[in-house]
């Protein structure tokens, strides 16, 4: 769960420390075995959550999907341990092509 890929293992990239967080954003959870502090319980693993607190080395993430309900809960994870989510950026895609749509109809 928490193990690396194949020839990943060892030093964390410096761009995973490089990568700017703000409030409101959109990250996915992802915890590595490299990493211990700050590392989130298993159950958030590969979970979606969005960005309330952004501090120095660590990030607030709220909501956690638990079958049909999205439960509000607070957790605070370690910067190397989340990344963007993609889920966001096609559902902004999809936005535009409406729009455009709407404009060829006109």
């Amino acid at each position: 769960m928490f193990s690396r890929p194949f020839r990943k293992h060892g030093i964390i990239p410096v761009a995973t420390y490089i990568r700017i967080y703000k409030k409101a954003n959109i990250v996915n959870i992802k915890g590595m075995g490299t990493v211990k502090n700050g590392m989130p319980h298993k159950c958030y693993h590969s979970k979606t959550g969005r960005v309330y607190n952004v501090t120095q080395h660590a990030v607030g993430i709220v909501n956690k999907q638990v079958k049909d309900k999205i439960l509000a809960k607070r957790i605070n994870v370690c910067i190397e341990l989340i990344k963007h989510s993609k889920s966001q950026e096609s559902f902004l895609k999809l936005l535009k092509e409406n729009n455009q749509k709407k404009k060829e109809a006109k």
